[in-house]
């Protein structure tokens, strides 16, 4: 793996030294995989990663066409296993623990994101049949997605209904039933669908969200009456399936990842067998945008984290400036200015506290079916797992811009390119705003089973970290932010319902640099543990704390000032006429 992408130590700490995976794997069969995907990444990604950029997918006779280098990369990826990584050996999967996959596509997304959303979305959408439609739904429809010949998608938003799935329009009308199941008949239009119609796989399979209308015609208010359909572009049959292209969204990033504006039943409806029961569908859809949002977490990370590598290589190489009081000499490397060091060391935090978020709740993915207190924790963490690496990894991606200066403002350099890919982020799979209302309506406020969970762990963290040379004031730290955190929580239960949301974003974001700086600390401990050989590793453990340090003395600090906000109950958004903007 080169420098441009992720550091290999940093990620065998994380899985390794850290979060234990040898408890689920070989360490031998995890090198084998990294090292693979690592190669991989750089030898069929990266290559393509600026043509990505400039050769979108184009719309042409119907069809989208994408640059050939996409399908050359998927077709390599499918050939080495790797859709079937995480499925179990009875499904044709290799049967590897989550923790593995989601390092693995670390290691894609950062090299080249909108080529890796393909089979992330593909690997999501053939878990959900397999998990809650028939054998036969599987056999025809899950099974060759996990072998890489098919694609998939999830079809929810529509032009009229983005986040707000209660209001979607696309009607499903039943039309009689053969061995797939019961098969319906589909009209409706679906928007900002990632991979919604490409040229590299055999066949795509869409999932999408729709309602079953009444005897009168009339749609069910709501999201109860929403339920779940197997649409493929191609019918088993062979015969092309009622759904057209209508158009293609140019976004500022993801340029290779064709995103389509999709019509069903165009010609008399679009065929599609429904998976389970009626009105069960945004429920199981949960299962894909869930793994999704932690997909997204990941990318947004690993985007980050090449940002940070490129700006720190570019930070030794450049030379400009002189130390202070120093009048005259040679020029000196940017990365010798204390400023750039503030940078850097910002980057590192967010980067690396990022991954670590994501690879935590990748492990509780693992343990989560026998131990239900991982699988409450998993739910409360997940809103956090999406939205803490897109704002933060996009907030390294412009600290690396500025690190390069005028250049990093140029197509020229990468970093400007990551930029743009990881702006959307914050907006995949539920905006920062609706995953905040998420966080702390359904999981803490309506359902705090989980939050006594996570109390439990930050206070054995801290008590871990009291013991440990260097590390107490960070301990007493955490442990003051935890208690503010959770008097928060107590004055907003106390509250006026009715505003309890008004301020859930700035509450997200309080509640996320907790977080994020526990698993900083709960690093420190780890490494701290470590009995280094030689400077390489004395070095590493070294930059481990030192970046610890830097959370919590510039970044922890400012979870108060946003919980004393959010304790306010300030009505100051809300009180705003709409007429003043």
């Amino acid at each position: 793996m080169t420098e441009e992408l992720l550091d290999r130590r940093d990620l065998d700490f994380m899985l390794h030294d850290w979060l234990n995976a040898g408890a689920l794997i070989d360490r031998g069969t995890a090198d084998a995989l990294i090292d693979l995907s690592g190669k991989l990444a750089v030898e069929h990604f990266l290559p393509h990663f600026k043509r990505n950029d400039s050769d979108e997918p184009r719309l042409e006779g119907g069809a989208v066409r994408l640059q050939p280098a996409i399908g050359a990369a998927l077709a390599r990826y499918a050939e080495l296993g790797l859709f079937a990584a995480g499925f179990p050996e009875a499904q044709g999967g290799m049967g590897l623990p989550y923790l593995l996959c989601a390092a693995s596509f670390s290691c894609f997304a950062a090299a080249n994101v909108a080529t890796a959303a393909y089979p992330m979305l593909t690997v999501a959408n053939a878990r959900l049949i397999a998990t809650f439609g028939s054998a036969a739904q599987f056999e025809a429809f899950a099974r060759p997605q996990i072998e890489g010949r098919w694609f998939g998608t999830m079809c929810l938003s529509e032009p009229q209904a983005g986040s707000s799935l209660a209001d979607v329009r696309t009607r499903a009308l039943p039309d009689g039933a053969d061995a797939l199941g019961a098969r319906y008949r589909l009209t409706g239009n679906k928007m900002w669908i990632s991979g919604g119609d490409q040229d590299v796989s055999e066949n795509i399979v869409h999932l999408v969200l729709a309602k079953v209308p009444d005897e009168d015609g009339a749609l069910p208010e709501g999201t109860a009456g929403i339920s779940l359909f197997i649409v493929p572009k191609i019918l088993p049959d062979g015969r092309r399936n009622d759904v057209t292209v209508a158009g293609l969204n140019h976004k500022m990033g993801y340029r290779g990842t064709a995103n389509c504006l999709l019509n069903f039943g165009e010609t008399g409806g679009a065929t599609g067998w429904i998976v389970g029961a009626p009105g069960d569908g945004l429920r199981q859809m949960f299962l894909m945008m869930n793994e999704a949002r932690i997909g997204v977490g990941i990318g947004a990370a690993a985007i980050g984290y090449r940002g940070y590598r490129l700006a720190a290589r570019y930070a030794r190489e450049r030379l400009q400036g002189r130390p202070p009081g120093q009048r005259g000499g040679a020029p000196v490397a940017i990365i010798e200015h204390a400023d750039v060091k503030r940078m850097l060391l910002q980057q590192k935090c967010y980067v690396e506290g990022a991954m670590a978020l994501c690879l935590y709740c990748a492990r509780l993915v693992d343990t989560a079916p026998e131990r239900p207190d991982d699988a409450a924790l998993l739910g409360l963490l997940t809103p956090i797992a999406k939205t803490w690496p897109s704002e933060y990894g996009l907030a390294a991606n412009d600290i690396a811009i500025q690190i390069h200066g005028g250049y990093g403002y140029t197509r020229d350099f990468d970093v400007e390119q990551l930029w743009r890919d990881n702006r959307l982020n914050p907006i995949h799979e539920g905006t920062t705003g609706i995953q905040a209302i998420d966080l702390l309506g359904r999981k803490i406020l309506r359902d705090g089973t989980a939050l006594p969970i996570l109390d439990q762990r930050i206070a054995a963290t801290a008590a871990s970290a009291a013991k440990t040379a260097g590390l107490e004031a960070h301990a007493a730290a955490l442990t003051t932010a935890w208690q503010a955190i959770g008097e928060t929580i107590a004055a907003l239960r106390a509250g006026e319902d009715a505003r309890a949301f008004d301020n859930a974003t700035p509450f997200l974001h309080a509640f996320g640099h907790g977080v994020v700086g526990w698993l900083w600390l709960s690093q420190a401990v780890a490494a701290a543990a470590l009995a280094p050989a030689g400077e390489a590793e004395r070095d590493f453990v070294a930059a481990k704390r030192h970046a610890c340090r830097f959370f919590f003395e510039c970044e922890m600090p400012k979870v108060g000032p946003l919980l004393a906000f959010v304790a306010s109950a300030s009505d100051v958004a809300a009180a705003a006429p709409s007429r003043m903007f």
